[in-house]
């Protein structure tokens, strides 16, 4: 008691404030929509202008039908390198992929659209989310790791007030 003084950091006042999670406590999918949510209301992401026709590789027949998938692709790049350091364009593509149907032949892993994976770093990198891994790749900076955190303390806060 002597040392803490005036102050009173019990723990009935820290539950009021934003609860401290790391991108590793909260579901992909939620943190995923929040952080693409955040990057498209910054309006910092510089989107190429082909985002509106291009398909994401291909083993797939269509562009994607979600107007925002751009910054959802770039959230998720973002937590995938959080996650795993160092990875490059090559292992994005590689996640990225799917079945490419051959016709009458079986089915084979394609990966997938190396220029979007390209495109997506870039963007992160311009927003200082992203920069280059001493030993290849990419990793998160620690403004980017902060942005993420932040969104799943948010993320675990909302789940908390659905869950009660």
């Amino acid at each position: 008691d002597q040392l803490i003084g005036r102050h009173d950091f019990s723990t009935a006042t820290l539950a009021t404030k934003m609860s401290c999670a790391t991108v590793k406590d909260v579901p992909a999918y939620e943190l995923i929509r929040a952080y693409a949510k955040l990057l498209k209301k910054n309006g910092k992401l510089s989107v190429p202008k082909w985002v509106d026709i291009v398909k994401t590789g291909i083993h797939k027949e269509l562009s994607p039908y979600e107007q925002d998938w751009y910054y959802i692709r770039c959230a998720a790049i973002a937590r995938h390198i959080y996650l795993r350091p160092g990875v490059g364009v090559g292992s994005i593509k590689k996640v990225y992929g799917g079945a490419h149907d051959r016709g009458t032949k079986p089915s084979r892993h394609i990966d997938g659209s190396g220029s979007v994976a390209r495109h997506c770093m870039k963007s992160l990198g311009g927003i200082k989310v992203l920069e280059e891994h001493p030993d290849g790749g990419r990793r998160i900076t620690s403004t980017g790791q902060s942005d993420l955190d932040r969104i799943a303390g948010q993320v675990m806060d909302q789940l908390k007030k659905k869950s009660a």
